[in-house]
Protein backbone atom coordinates (compact mmCIF):
# COMPACT_ATOMS: atom_id res chain seq x y z
CA UNK A 1 0.00 0.00 0.00
CA UNK A 2 1.53 3.66 -0.97
CA UNK A 3 -1.18 5.48 0.59
CA UNK A 4 -1.89 9.16 1.12
CA UNK A 5 -2.90 10.99 4.30
CA UNK A 6 -4.22 14.13 5.15
CA UNK A 7 -3.86 16.83 8.11
CA UNK A 8 -5.26 20.53 8.43
CA UNK A 9 -2.66 21.92 9.95
CA UNK A 10 1.34 22.60 9.45
CA UNK A 11 3.88 20.06 10.12
CA UNK A 12 4.93 21.39 13.51
CA UNK A 13 1.52 20.40 14.99
CA UNK A 14 0.41 17.50 17.26
CA UNK A 15 -1.53 16.49 14.53
CA UNK A 16 1.13 16.14 11.89
CA UNK A 17 3.25 13.94 14.93
CA UNK A 18 0.99 11.90 15.44
CA UNK A 19 0.34 11.07 11.81
CA UNK A 20 3.94 10.73 11.10
CA UNK A 21 4.30 8.19 14.30
CA UNK A 22 1.01 5.92 12.74
CA UNK A 23 3.10 6.41 9.10
CA UNK A 24 6.19 5.20 10.61
CA UNK A 25 4.78 2.21 12.59
CA UNK A 26 3.16 1.07 9.96
CA UNK A 27 6.07 1.14 7.63
CA UNK A 28 8.28 -0.09 10.64
CA UNK A 29 6.00 -2.99 11.29
CA UNK A 30 5.25 -4.22 7.95
CA UNK A 31 8.93 -3.79 6.72
CA UNK A 32 7.77 -1.26 4.50
CA UNK A 33 4.96 -2.98 2.94
CA UNK A 34 2.36 -0.14 4.34
CA UNK A 35 3.93 3.37 3.55
CA UNK A 36 1.50 6.63 4.03
CA UNK A 37 2.82 9.57 2.95
CA UNK A 38 1.51 12.64 5.18
CA UNK A 39 0.43 16.00 3.50
CA UNK A 40 -0.16 19.22 6.00
CA UNK A 41 -2.26 22.19 5.62
CA UNK A 42 -5.03 20.85 3.67
CA UNK A 43 -2.69 20.72 0.53
CA UNK A 44 -4.88 17.51 -0.72
CA UNK A 45 -7.96 19.72 -0.25
CA UNK A 46 -6.60 22.94 -1.65
CA UNK A 47 -6.98 24.58 1.87
CA UNK A 48 -10.60 23.05 2.17
CA UNK A 49 -11.13 21.49 5.49
CA UNK A 50 -14.73 20.47 4.14
CA UNK A 51 -13.47 18.89 1.41
CA UNK A 52 -10.87 17.25 2.87
CA UNK A 53 -13.18 15.46 4.72
CA UNK A 54 -15.54 14.87 1.56
CA UNK A 55 -12.47 13.27 -0.28
CA UNK A 56 -11.88 11.06 2.79
CA UNK A 57 -15.47 9.81 2.56
CA UNK A 58 -15.03 8.84 -1.44
CA UNK A 59 -11.62 7.48 -0.80
CA UNK A 60 -10.08 10.36 -3.01
CA UNK A 61 -7.28 10.57 0.08
CA UNK A 62 -7.27 7.45 1.90
CA UNK A 63 -6.66 8.72 5.94
CA UNK A 64 -7.03 11.95 7.31
CA UNK A 65 -6.92 13.84 10.77
CA UNK A 66 -9.82 16.15 10.96
CA UNK A 67 -12.54 17.60 13.83
CA UNK A 68 -15.64 16.25 14.41
CA UNK A 69 -16.72 19.74 13.82
CA UNK A 70 -15.83 19.64 10.42
CA UNK A 71 -17.38 16.52 10.07
CA UNK A 72 -20.69 18.19 10.71
CA UNK A 73 -21.05 19.72 7.18
CA UNK A 74 -21.23 15.64 6.46
CA UNK A 75 -24.23 15.42 9.53
CA UNK A 76 -25.39 17.20 11.98
CA UNK A 77 -24.71 14.76 14.48
CA UNK A 78 -21.04 15.40 14.55
CA UNK A 79 -21.90 18.71 16.14
CA UNK A 80 -22.95 16.53 19.40
CA UNK A 81 -19.51 16.46 21.12
CA UNK A 82 -19.06 20.30 20.83
CA UNK A 83 -21.82 21.29 22.23
CA UNK A 84 -22.15 24.21 24.69
CA UNK A 85 -20.98 23.04 28.08
CA UNK A 86 -21.61 19.69 27.85
CA UNK A 87 -18.05 18.42 29.44
CA UNK A 88 -15.93 21.06 31.78
CA UNK A 89 -12.51 19.05 32.01
CA UNK A 90 -10.68 16.50 30.16
CA UNK A 91 -11.73 13.54 32.49
CA UNK A 92 -15.39 13.67 31.61
CA UNK A 93 -14.11 13.76 27.56
CA UNK A 94 -12.38 10.62 28.09
CA UNK A 95 -14.89 8.77 29.57
CA UNK A 96 -17.55 9.22 27.34
CA UNK A 97 -15.19 8.84 24.07
CA UNK A 98 -13.50 5.53 25.54
CA UNK A 99 -17.49 4.47 26.08
CA UNK A 100 -20.70 4.71 24.50
CA UNK A 101 -20.67 8.18 22.64
CA UNK A 102 -17.41 7.34 20.95
CA UNK A 103 -18.90 3.98 20.25
CA UNK A 104 -22.13 5.92 18.62
CA UNK A 105 -19.90 8.63 16.57
CA UNK A 106 -17.70 5.20 15.47
CA UNK A 107 -20.95 3.88 13.70
CA UNK A 108 -22.06 7.94 12.49
CA UNK A 109 -18.43 7.53 10.85
CA UNK A 110 -18.82 4.52 9.74
CA UNK A 111 -22.47 5.78 7.56
CA UNK A 112 -20.35 8.22 6.19
CA UNK A 113 -17.33 6.22 4.51
CA UNK A 114 -15.24 6.26 6.99
CA UNK A 115 -13.75 3.98 9.68
CA UNK A 116 -12.46 4.97 13.05
CA UNK A 117 -9.11 4.66 13.98
CA UNK A 118 -8.97 6.90 17.36
CA UNK A 119 -9.85 9.81 18.97
CA UNK A 120 -7.44 12.91 19.37
CA UNK A 121 -8.13 16.21 20.65
CA UNK A 122 -7.94 19.92 19.24
CA UNK A 123 -8.70 21.00 23.08
CA UNK A 124 -11.43 22.87 24.59
CA UNK A 125 -12.37 25.66 23.13
CA UNK A 126 -12.03 29.18 24.68
CA UNK A 127 -13.08 32.90 23.62
CA UNK A 128 -10.81 35.91 23.17
CA UNK A 129 -11.35 39.67 22.42
CA UNK A 130 -9.84 42.79 22.20
CA UNK A 131 -12.46 44.99 24.80
CA UNK A 132 -13.04 43.82 27.85
CA UNK A 133 -12.87 40.66 30.25
CA UNK A 134 -16.38 38.76 29.58
CA UNK A 135 -17.44 37.29 32.61
CA UNK A 136 -21.20 36.68 31.53
CA UNK A 137 -23.49 36.74 28.46
CA UNK A 138 -24.14 40.70 28.81
CA UNK A 139 -20.10 41.15 28.62
CA UNK A 140 -20.62 39.91 24.66
CA UNK A 141 -23.45 41.98 23.96
CA UNK A 142 -22.85 43.11 20.30
CA UNK A 143 -19.95 42.24 20.27
CA UNK A 144 -18.55 41.10 17.15
CA UNK A 145 -16.67 37.67 17.40
CA UNK A 146 -15.64 34.78 14.44
CA UNK A 147 -16.47 31.94 14.36
CA UNK A 148 -16.42 28.26 12.51
CA UNK A 149 -19.17 28.55 9.68
CA UNK A 150 -21.86 25.79 11.57
CA UNK A 151 -24.95 26.87 12.12
CA UNK A 152 -25.00 25.57 16.01
CA UNK A 153 -22.10 28.28 16.86
CA UNK A 154 -24.27 30.79 15.27
CA UNK A 155 -27.22 29.93 17.10
CA UNK A 156 -25.21 29.60 20.69
CA UNK A 157 -23.53 32.83 19.93
CA UNK A 158 -26.58 35.25 19.18
CA UNK A 159 -27.76 32.97 22.26
CA UNK A 160 -25.28 34.85 24.58
CA UNK A 161 -25.91 37.96 22.70
CA UNK A 162 -22.91 38.46 20.19
CA UNK A 163 -23.12 39.19 16.77
CA UNK A 164 -21.22 36.18 14.97
CA UNK A 165 -19.40 36.11 11.80
CA UNK A 166 -18.11 33.61 10.19
CA UNK A 167 -14.95 34.02 7.41
CA UNK A 168 -11.61 31.64 6.53
CA UNK A 169 -9.53 31.77 8.96
CA UNK A 170 -6.75 32.94 7.55
CA UNK A 171 -8.60 36.63 7.14
CA UNK A 172 -9.09 36.48 11.47
CA UNK A 173 -5.37 38.22 12.06
CA UNK A 174 -6.13 41.17 9.91
CA UNK A 175 -9.90 41.64 11.02
CA UNK A 176 -8.52 41.75 14.69
CA UNK A 177 -5.76 44.23 13.63
CA UNK A 178 -8.48 46.04 11.91
CA UNK A 179 -11.17 45.82 14.47
CA UNK A 180 -13.16 44.44 11.82
CA UNK A 181 -14.22 41.83 14.85
CA UNK A 182 -13.50 42.02 18.10
CA UNK A 183 -12.96 38.95 19.29
CA UNK A 184 -12.99 35.18 18.25
CA UNK A 185 -12.84 31.49 19.77
CA UNK A 186 -10.46 28.71 18.69
CA UNK A 187 -7.91 25.80 21.40
CA UNK A 188 -5.24 27.47 22.93
CA UNK A 189 -2.93 25.87 20.85
CA UNK A 190 -4.46 27.77 18.08
CA UNK A 191 -4.81 30.91 19.31
CA UNK A 192 -1.04 30.57 20.28
CA UNK A 193 0.44 29.79 16.85
CA UNK A 194 -1.42 32.36 15.47
CA UNK A 195 0.25 34.98 17.75
CA UNK A 196 -3.77 36.25 18.58
CA UNK A 197 -2.27 37.48 21.64
CA UNK A 198 -0.81 40.40 19.55
CA UNK A 199 -4.36 41.50 18.53
CA UNK A 200 -6.74 40.30 21.50
CA UNK A 201 -5.93 41.12 25.37
CA UNK A 202 -8.35 39.12 27.12
CA UNK A 203 -9.39 35.71 27.53
CA UNK A 204 -12.15 33.79 28.76
CA UNK A 205 -11.26 30.33 29.71
CA UNK A 206 -14.31 28.63 29.95
CA UNK A 207 -14.01 25.32 28.61
CA UNK A 208 -17.28 26.33 26.11
CA UNK A 209 -17.00 23.39 23.34
CA UNK A 210 -14.68 20.73 23.19
CA UNK A 211 -12.81 20.13 19.67
CA UNK A 212 -12.40 16.37 19.01
CA UNK A 213 -10.44 15.06 16.52
CA UNK A 214 -11.00 11.39 14.50
CA UNK A 215 -8.02 9.64 12.93
CA UNK A 216 -10.08 8.45 10.05
CA UNK A 217 -9.14 6.17 7.38
CA UNK A 218 -11.91 5.18 3.94
CA UNK A 219 -13.98 2.83 5.00
CA UNK A 220 -14.12 0.94 1.34
CA UNK A 221 -10.67 0.69 1.42
CA UNK A 222 -9.96 -0.34 5.23
CA UNK A 223 -12.75 -3.06 4.30
CA UNK A 224 -10.86 -4.64 1.72
CA UNK A 225 -7.46 -5.51 3.66
CA UNK A 226 -6.90 -8.40 5.50
CA UNK A 227 -7.74 -9.11 8.40
CA UNK A 228 -4.17 -8.79 10.01
CA UNK A 229 -3.64 -5.56 8.33
CA UNK A 230 -7.46 -4.00 9.60
CA UNK A 231 -5.80 -4.83 13.32
CA UNK A 232 -2.87 -3.60 12.76
CA UNK A 233 -4.48 -0.17 11.83
CA UNK A 234 -6.79 -0.32 14.54
CA UNK A 235 -3.90 -0.97 17.54
CA UNK A 236 -1.24 1.82 15.63
CA UNK A 237 -4.07 4.07 14.86
CA UNK A 238 -5.57 4.12 18.57
CA UNK A 239 -1.92 4.20 19.50
CA UNK A 240 -0.83 7.92 17.54
CA UNK A 241 -4.35 9.31 18.51
CA UNK A 242 -3.38 8.60 22.35
CA UNK A 243 0.04 9.73 21.80
CA UNK A 244 -1.55 13.33 20.28
CA UNK A 245 -3.91 14.05 23.32
CA UNK A 246 -0.69 13.44 25.46
CA UNK A 247 0.94 15.38 23.43
CA UNK A 248 -1.38 18.08 22.75
CA UNK A 249 -2.58 18.42 26.82
CA UNK A 250 1.14 19.34 27.77
CA UNK A 251 2.08 21.78 25.27
CA UNK A 252 -1.36 23.78 26.26
CA UNK A 253 -0.19 23.98 30.16
CA UNK A 254 3.08 25.65 28.55
CA UNK A 255 1.31 27.49 25.82
CA UNK A 256 -1.30 28.93 28.23
CA UNK A 257 1.78 30.03 30.71
CA UNK A 258 3.45 31.97 27.42
CA UNK A 259 0.51 34.01 26.70
CA UNK A 260 0.12 35.21 29.99
CA UNK A 261 3.79 35.93 30.05
CA UNK A 262 3.42 37.92 27.03
CA UNK A 263 0.85 39.97 28.75
CA UNK A 264 -2.65 38.49 27.41
CA UNK A 265 -5.57 38.63 30.63
CA UNK A 266 -6.85 35.28 31.45
CA UNK A 267 -10.07 35.26 33.23
CA UNK A 268 -11.75 32.07 34.50
CA UNK A 269 -15.97 32.37 35.28
CA UNK A 270 -16.46 31.22 38.74
CA UNK A 271 -19.64 28.91 38.88
CA UNK A 272 -22.44 31.54 39.54
CA UNK A 273 -21.04 32.27 36.16
CA UNK A 274 -20.95 29.51 34.69
CA UNK A 275 -24.73 28.55 35.75
CA UNK A 276 -25.59 32.09 33.24
CA UNK A 277 -23.61 31.27 30.57
CA UNK A 278 -25.57 27.73 30.60
CA UNK A 279 -28.97 28.87 31.32
CA UNK A 280 -28.32 31.35 27.94
CA UNK A 281 -27.66 28.48 25.46
CA UNK A 282 -30.60 26.14 27.21
CA UNK A 283 -32.85 26.88 24.20
CA UNK A 284 -29.84 25.51 21.82
CA UNK A 285 -30.60 22.00 23.16
CA UNK A 286 -34.26 22.15 22.52
CA UNK A 287 -33.74 23.38 19.31
CA UNK A 288 -30.71 20.76 18.46
CA UNK A 289 -31.88 17.88 20.37
CA UNK A 290 -34.01 16.60 17.70
CA UNK A 291 -31.77 17.11 14.96
CA UNK A 292 -29.01 15.28 16.83
CA UNK A 293 -30.90 12.09 18.70
CA UNK A 294 -31.37 12.09 21.88
CA UNK A 295 -29.94 8.66 22.54
CA UNK A 296 -26.56 10.08 20.63
CA UNK A 297 -26.74 13.02 23.54
CA UNK A 298 -27.72 11.13 26.51
CA UNK A 299 -24.56 9.49 25.69
CA UNK A 300 -22.09 12.44 25.66
CA UNK A 301 -23.93 13.34 29.11
CA UNK A 302 -23.76 10.75 30.88
CA UNK A 303 -20.45 10.76 32.59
Amino acid sequence: YNLKMSVTVNDSSTWYQAAEKLANDLRDETDGRINIDVFPNEQLSGGDQGKGVELLAKGQTDLSVHSTIIYSILDDRFGVPSAPFLFSEHAQADKVFSGKGGEMIGDILNEKGVELLGFGENGFRQVTNSKHEIKSPADMKGMKIRIPGINMYTDLYRALGADPTTMAFSEVFTSLQQGTINGQENPIDVIHSSKLNEVQDYLTEWNYSYDPLVFGINKKLFDSMSKEDQELFKKLGKEAAAYQVELAREKEAKQIEELKAAGMQFYQPTEAEMEEFKAAVQPLYEKYTDIWGEDLLKAFQDY
